[in-house]
């Protein structure tokens, strides 16, 4: 299905039983349900909830059990039916047409990025193998010829390669492999508290909302669902953080770190598809 069902045109039209499912919890999924059509529907619902009638000129109304607004405020300012939003909230699978996804990013108050990320979700699962992932030797000469920190990681962000300038910053060969992950570091990783100092929380919060993303068009990769059930078990703030589906999509910036044996570094970095695999990222660090 590719078109938004009819809007109704009156509230007054609206049954008592179609009130009761705009209210109602997500349903649970069936085994064989595409992974990204949940994620869709968490996602859908978290923006949901995170938006109050009165930033949008909305009458607050009759007293509201949960925070956000209803879904069918959402459905009426997309231009669909109740029953087709909750269909996507639940993730059922339905595939939502571009206008569609477009008006729901109106009525959500979605920014660039987490628009992007609905367009992703809305696209359902493809058909990409989650094979061993491996850096070509082209991408390993590359990494090593470079003078500044650089390093390859894969679609759940594991250390796959890096140089010796990234090792004497992070010491990535010291590390056991099943711990080689930047997000694992940042976020259980004491060192990691000391290299990012008083900017940690800041830096490590915009890290899960960007590896949000990743997680979500990768959706259904047993890999993923290891990872971030050690991650939930280790960080309580990767725990509310994550909950939150917070989305960024930052391929450059600027981190400063303090080395216990290098001092102040300052560095502007930036990551890019390192070949053609889409889960490969070349990450390069040059000092400022």
């Amino acid at each position: 299905m590719s078109a938004a069902a009819p809007r109704q045109s009156r509230k007054g039209n609206r049954t008592a039983a179609t009130q009761a499912a705009a209210t109602a919890a997500p349903r649970a999924q069936p085994d064989n349900a595409d992974p990204r059509h949940s994620e869709l529907g968490h996602f859908l619902r978290a923006r949901r909830e995170r938006l109050t009638p009165e930033a949008l000129g909305l009458p607050e109304g009759r007293r509201r059990r949960t925070a956000g607004l209803r879904r069918e405020e959402v459905a009426e300012r997309a231009g669909i039916s109740t029953d087709w939003y909750i269909r996507l909230e639940q993730g059922r699978t339905v595939s939502p047409s571009p206008a569609t996804v477009d008006a729901l990013a109106r009525a959500l108050n979605l920014d660039k990025a987490e628009h992007a990320h609905l367009k992703a979700l809305a696209a359902g699962g493809d058909q990409r193998r989650l094979a061993p992932e491996e850096v070509p030797q082209s991408v390993r000469r590359l990494v090593e010829s470079l003078t500044q920190p650089a390093y390859v990681t894969g679609r759940r962000w594991d250390v796959l390669h890096w140089n010796e300038a990234a090792d004497r910053i992070f010491a990535f060969s010291r590390t056991a492999p099943e711990d080689r992950n930047i997000l694992l570091n940042m976020l259980t990783g004491k060192a990691a508290r000391r290299l990012f100092g008083a900017a940690w929380e800041g830096e490590a919060k915009r890290m899960v909302a960007e590896f949000r993303r990743t997680h979500d068009l990768w959706a259904g990769d047993p890999a993923f669902a290891a990872l971030l059930a050690r991650l939930t078990r280790e960080s309580a703030e990767f725990d509310t953080w994550w909950k939150a589906h917070d989305i960024r999509e930052v391929a450059a910036g600027r981190k400063e770190l303090s080395h216990p044996k290098l001092g102040s570094l300052r560095f502007d970095y930036a990551s890019f598809q390192a070949n053609d695999e889409p889960g490969l990222k070349l990450v390069v660090y040059t000092p400022v």
